[in-house]
């Protein structure tokens, strides 16, 4: 393949993956074209992104980018999964996928997470983290968990203030019974 050639499809890439910051390197040596064709599919589904590319390719596309530090997990033959809705989703997809049967010749080979590379062992540990979903509800409801302790705290002595007034306003209201027969 000429320089020329080869600038080309690194341009390709690189424009592929402009504004990714976040990736995964991952193996399917062996997989056959059913089976690859179904997880292509499955990860489609999910908004996943899967891209094989040949590796003095992927270093020479992706150096002085924030995926500059995948080429230090890309090694035999690889592809880079990007896309889902954020980094911890991506890397969930990616390890359920892993221990699918179906699947048992797709593995994690590293990643990259803001300009910083990851192991194998590593993005793993990212996919147990709370998803982007997971950590707004998290944070919403400790929002409004302190406004619904405010409000418990604000109504309750007024509650038991009105409670008591009524009580004394029914005591002050009952005419004796000595009274009526009069």
């Amino acid at each position: 393949m000429s320089k020329y050639v080869k600038q080309l499809i690194s341009d390709d890439i690189a424009k592929r993956l402009e504004g990714v910051t976040d990736a995964f390197v991952v193996s399917f040596v062996g997989m056959n074209t059913n089976t690859n064709n179904q997880l292509r599919t499955v990860l489609a589904e999910k908004q996943i992104n899967l891209m094989v590319i040949k590796n003095s390719l992927a270093k020479r596309a992706l150096q002085d980018t924030t995926l500059a530090a995948l080429s230090e997990n890309v090694t035999g033959s690889c592809a880079v999964c990007w896309g889902a809705s954020d980094v911890v989703g991506l890397a969930k997809e990616i390890v359920r996928l892993t221990k699918d049967k179906q699947f048992k010749e797709f593995k994690l080979c590293g990643g990259a997470m803001d300009g910083d590379a990851l192991t194998a062992e590593q993005a793993i540990e990212v996919s147990k983290w709370p998803s982007r979903e997971e950590q707004i509800s998290l944070l919403v409801g400790q929002i409004v968990g302190v406004g619904a302790t405010l409000s418990g705290q604000l109504l309750g002595p007024g509650a038991m203030l009105a409670s008591q007034v009524k009580q004394i306003a029914e005591k002050d209201i009952e005419v004796p019974s000595e009274e009526v027969a009069a």
